[in-house]
């Protein structure tokens, strides 16, 4: 219960080097949650996104789907 602040605090007065785990997971995609969204973005059709948008508004505002 302890263990982490006091870690914490020796690495900020240099006592301990910060050591970082590699979980195979891209450090973008730790940042930012995902990064597929961009890549779909990308690959979709202008028209395929306007539909989604349109689902969305909908959905958002409470009317029917167009």
């Amino acid at each position: 219960m302890i263990g982490n602040p006091v870690k914490v605090m020796r690495i900020v007065i240099g006592e301990e080097e910060d050591t970082v785990i590699d979980d195979g997971k891209d450090p973008a995609a730790k940042v930012f949650g995902a990064k597929g969204g961009k890549k779909r973005a990308e690959n979709m059709t202008p028209e395929r996104g306007a539909e989604i948008a349109k689902k969305a508004a909908a959905k958002r505002w409470n009317k029917p789907s167009a």
